[in-house]
C-alpha cells in the first residue's frame, strides 16, 4: 500500500535536513521505535506495535539508499521481521523538504507491505492510523527543533577537595512503548476492527468444531 503525508516545522530547511538525518536525536519521536545502532548510513533497531492483547515486535534494518543535500531528498529502505513469527514489515520511504513560509513543508511518501497480525485491517485502518502517528512525530519533531542542541555552562570557580560522594545508582532506561493500533486508530475505526477480530475469532472456532467433529 502507499501512503503520502505532509507536515511543516517551524526551522529552515538545512536545519530540518540535519535533524532528520540526525537519527539518534528524533529517535524518541518515532513511536514504538527502539535504535541499537546507527552509522550514518544504516539504522538497527526495533519496532514494537500492539494489536489489541497483542504486542508483536519487529527487528530489522533501515538503509539511506539516497541523501541528496541539493535537492534536499532522501530515500530510506526498511525490513523488519517479527522476532516471534513469520510477519514481515518492507516500506521504501521518499521524503523531500521545501522551504515554506520560513518553516520547512516535508513530504513523505511510503511503499508499505506488511504481512502477519498486522496486516489484518486492511489499507483504510493502516492510513489513518499512519496519519495519526505522522502527527505524533511532527509536534515531537518541531518541540525537539526547538531546544538547543548544545549548552554552555557558566565558569565556575574550583572548589576545595571533597571526600567522593556515594555513586548514585543508576536509573533503568523506560521501556518503550509499543504502538497501540487500537488505540491509536480512534474509536470509530477501534470499533470497525473489533468486529473484523470477532468475525476471524467465530470463523476460527467454527473450523475447529467442524475439524472435532470430522475427527
Amino acid at each position: 500500500m502507499e501512503l503520502h503525508h505532509e507536515f511543516t516545522v517551524p526551522v529552515p530547511v538545512d536545519d530540518a535536513w540535519r535533524a532528520l538525518l540526525d537519527v539518534e536525536r528524533i529517535a524518541p519521536c518515532m513511536p514504538g521505535a527502539t535504535v541499537d545502532d546507527y552509522d550514518g548510513k544504516t539504522v538497527t533497531g526495533s519496532v514494537k506495535v500492539k494489536v489489541g492483547p497483542i504486542t508483536v515486535t519487529y527487528r530489522g534494518t533501515a538503509v539511506f539508499e539516497e541523501q541528496d543535500e541539493s535537492a534536499h531528498r532522501m530515500v530510506l529502505i526498511a525490513n523488519g521481521k517479527e522476532t516471534r513469527g513469520q510477519g514481515t514489515a518492507r516500506a521504501t520511504v521518499t521524503g523531500t523538504l521545501a522551504e515554506r513560509d520560513g518553516g520547512t513543508a516535508v513530504s513523505v511518501r511510503t511503499d508499505l507491505t506488511v504481512t502477519g497480525r498486522p496486516a489484518q485491517f486492511g489499507r483504510g485502518v493502516m492510513a489513518e492510523v499512519g496519519d495519526k502517528l505522522v502527527g505524533q512525530f511532527a509536534e515531537c519533531l518541531a518541540r525537539r527543533l526547538g531546544e538547543p542542541t548544545e549548552r554552555t555552562e557558566p565558569s565556575e570557580p574550583a572548589e576545595p577537595f571533597q571526600a567522593a560522594q556515594p555513586v548514585q545508582p543508576v536509573q533503568p532506561v523506560q521501556p518503550v512503548e509499543p504502538i497501540d493500533l487500537l488505540r491509536t486508530a480512534g474509536p470509530p475505526v477501534a470499533k470497525r476492527v473489533a468486529v473484523a477480530v470477532a468475525t476471524a475469532v467465530l470463523a476460527l472456532v467454527f473450523v475447529r468444531i467442524r475439524r472435532h467433529r470430522h475427527a
